[in-house]
């Protein structure tokens, strides 16, 4: 280890000592069991002693990604990769140079800093031993043995507390003002040409759009064979960076055990289950932000009026170095809502007259590390229902859960604008823009009027949210399920009665994989599906997320079979006569579903791509009285469409020198090294519940978000009884042997049953041990 690098840890301890309190040194001291498939089974005495050895554990696994993401947060991309690489914000590709202004102008270390020491204590301390338990790793390893993809790095080095605010920050803001990174960074007054012209795209409309999904399922007692809870977490998450899950067992003694899944780099648990309650998460409908349309002195594009009051906005000049090139500045511009941005395309302009802010409901969100150590600590669905209405911390994501008991519970309680629709209706702005709540679901707010800011309600940790016993949750004895659509749906027998349009639309179309779980739900209460008797058991909740049904396959081709049959011709968007007949065939004999052995599943995905963005393409419309089964059959009036989006797919094909009737895991497979290891399930546009988005890499689809972390979870008389695959592997060296282990598994439809007793763990004949202190 280089001087630099030791003078850069002690320096590193010294901060986490005087984070903690002016104290003598603190000692930490962790075993960390790991068993088959490398899950590591961490057991210290205190938070601080589980904080350090998860945090060692996952940096023997995955030190190159997490401090890559480290360079990123604190804006020195560009400094040591170069301005014109690319990275992950908010689930979305962006450039260096943008991420770093981003990071250094929005992120507020100060107030970050200020917060977390209003936390619990035993969330405090689980952080500063994440902080020791890297910097013990990265000290103790020999750089020979550091992983090949960072060990000659000079951006890698120990880690602060300030690290882990801001790592913390850029998770929290990822649904909001991490999505409107390109937006905030382009915005400037009129004068600033330069920066005013950056890219500035619109927003995604709806979530799933912003590359994210997920199903959650949980089953209460009145449908569950051993009258006990059982539980679905499918979260569809990114295959690459920090938002990959890792598997983790944490356990102190009589105050804490938990197993599931943390998000890279973050301390505790993200999803998972203890002896008395299984959770999980799934992509929010919510808009957590708003845009406030301020009215500007004619005089100064700057300044600003609020009730007739003349304000100046805060300006920052925000410097970024650049490797091999001159350092570059720009202006960051905020208002007492937040930071400027700019959407030019629908409206959102700086001109003379007006300009437009972004207020982020999860700016500075600490709150988010008491929720899930509530959450892992809970005993009952009830008590996560109360913890997460009282600190709002959840950021934007549902919350589905299980318990021992039977009951079930859904909740979309999140830090979200307090924003009634007379709110919205009264408050719209002068320019109109208010009618983007309708169209985009964004939601601008009249800038100018103090009392079109969000409403404060009493109780909540931070002015301006929703009360958290004002939004929409259910505890229940049958099931609840969400896969992204609103809470509207969350039980397809009993539709909820409408909530705030910031929360999410109700009585509305339902997307297909919301349709697929709920007739796969019912069709297993009904006894209709071809599986013994009619009630839920782990196996069942299985069959059904693997079946990889293709529902859109189920509602399209019989209508498209019969077009084919009377002109089986297609005219490519290039103009190119295409038979259909081979295609039609392939189709036809195609099972409809996405396992590694179906045939033409890849050609039924390329229409499909195409296909669904044909307007009128139902025709039977909607019916907010049957919305599991509507809209349905093809629209013959759209036939030339639909045979040109086939014609597409056959074309596309053909040049990639794939057959028609391709293996589907031959198709699609992740790339390990050297292997290709297939892998199945579908897009979920398509009403595929396993569902995977992969994109052409050369001949083939490769996987980059979908199913990510499956668990299956419910109780038995000695403890919880899980099952569940990490379906791309707990570590991302690729020297690792657990580089590609589980992947092979998944690609077999195979699962890992987890040890959770002191017994199950001992009897496992992978088992190592380790134990570290300082």
């Amino acid at each position: 280890m280089s001087g630099k690098l030791s003078a850069l840890w002690g320096a590193a301890l010294v901060g986490l000592v005087l984070a903690g309190g002016a104290q003598a040194a603190p000692a930490y001291k962790a075993k960390i069991s790991r068993t088959a498939y490398g899950i590591p089974h961490v057991e210290a005495a205190d938070y601080r002693g589980i904080g350090y050895g998860q945090a060692y554990a996952f940096t023997q696994d995955n030190l190159c990604l997490l401090a890559d993401k480290v360079v990123t947060v604190n804006g020195e991309r560009s400094k040591y990769f170069g301005p014109d690489g690319a990275t992950t914000i908010a689930f979305a590709e962006t450039k260096n140079l943008e991420s770093d202004f981003f990071f250094r102008a929005n992120l507020d270390v100060a107030a970050l800093n200020t917060n977390f020491d209003k936390l619990s204590a035993d969330y405090r301390n689980m952080v500063l031993g994440y902080v020791a338990g890297y910097n013990r790793f990265l000290r103790d390893t020999p750089k020979a043995s550091l992983p090949a993809a960072c060990r000659d790095a000079v951006w890698l080095r120990p880690i602060t507390l300030d690290d882990m605010l801001r790592l913390n920050e850029e998770r929290m803001i990822q649904a909001s003002g991490g999505a409107w990174l390109r937006q905030v960074n382009a915005a400037a007054p009129p004068a600033l040409k330069a920066q005013a012209a950056l890219d500035a795209p619109g927003l995604p409309t709806e979530p799933e759009q912003f590359g994210l999904g997920s199903n959650g399922w949980a089953f209460g007692r009145d449908v569950t064979a051993n009258k006990s809870g059982v539980l679905l977490g499918n979260p569809h998450f990114p295959w690459e960076t920090t938002n990959r899950f890792y598997q983790v067992h944490l356990t102190i003694p009589g105050k804490l055990d938990v197993m599931g899944v943390t998000i890279g780099g973050a301390p505790g648990m993200s999803i998972g289950f203890n002896k008395d309650v299984a959770w999980t998460h799934t992509v929010s409908t919510d808009r957590h932000f708003t845009v406030f349309e301020l009215s500007l002195d004619p005089a100064d594009p700057t300044a600003y009026y609020v009730d007739g009051e003349r304000l100046t906005m805060a300006t920052k000049a925000v410097t970024v170095e650049v490797k091999d090139g001159p350092a570059q500045t720009r202006m960051a511009y905020s208002s007492i809502y937040g930071p400027m941005v700019v959407m030019p395309q629908v409206g959102v302009a700086w001109t003379a007259k007006t300009a437009y802010a972004l207020r982020d409901a999860n700016k500075n969100n600490v709150r988010s590390g008491d929720t899930w150590l509530g959450i892992a600590r809970a005993r009952s669905v009830g008590e996560i229902r109360a913890g997460i209405t009282k600190t709002l911390g959840i950021p934007w994501v549902n919350t589905i859960a299980s318990d021992r008991r039977g009951d079930v519970l859904y909740a979309d309680i999140t830090a979200t604008p307090n924003v009634t629709a007379e709110l919205s209706k009264t408050c719209a702005p002068p320019s109109g823009l208010g009618a983007l709540a309708a169209s985009a679901r964004i939601f601008v707010l009249d800038g100018a009027r103090s009392a079109c800011n969000w409403q404060v309600a009493a109780g909540t940790p931070s002015p301006g949210l929703m009360p958290g016993d004002a939004m929409p949750a259910q505890v229940r004895t049958d099931y609840v399920a969400n896969s992204n659509d609103s809470y509207w749906l969350a039980n397809g027998r009993a539709p909820m009665a409408a909530f705030p349009p910031i929360v999410g639309p109700a009585a509305n179309v339902q997307n297909l994989r919301t349709r697929s779980g709920l007739m796969e739900i019912e069709a297993r209460l009904a006894g209709t599906d071809g599986l013994p008797g009619k009630s839920i058991d782990p196996a069942a909740v299985w069959e059904m997320l693997y079946r990889n049904r293709n529902l859109a396959a189920d509602l399209a081709i019989p209508d498209l079979l019969k077009m084919c049959a009377e002109a089986p011709s297609g005219t490519s968007t290039a103009g190119k006569d295409v038979s259909l007949v081979d295609a039609c065939t392939v189709l036809a004999q195609w099972d409809r579903r996405m396992n590694v052995d179906s045939r033409g599943a890849h050609l039924f995905v390329e229409f499909w791509r195409k296909a669904d963005r044909i307007a009128g393409l139902w025709s039977t419309p909607f019916d907010a009285a049957d919305p599991v089964h509507t809209p349905n059959g093809l629209n013959t009036t759209a036939s030339s469409r639909l045979k040109t989006a086939l014609a597409d797919a056959v074309e596309l094909l053909a040049t990639k020198n794939v057959a028609l009737d391709a293996p589907w895991g031959e198709v699609q497979y992740a790339v390990r090294g050297d292997q290709k290891i297939p892998v199945h399930g579908g897009e979920g546009t398509a009403g595929v519940l396993n569902a995977q988005q992969s994109a052409w890499v050369g001949s083939g689809l490769v996987p980059f978000h979908g199913s990510s972390y499956i668990q299956v979870v419910t109780f038995g008389a000695k403890g919880p009884v899980a099952e569940a695959i990490l379906t791309y592997d707990q570590s991302t060296d690729l020297a690792s042997p657990h580089y590609a282990d589980q992947s092979k598994l998944h690609s077999t439809k195979g699962r890992v049953r987890l040890p959770f007793s002191a017994a199950e763990i001992a009897a496992d004949k992978a088992l190592k041990v380790t134990t570290i202190e300082e």
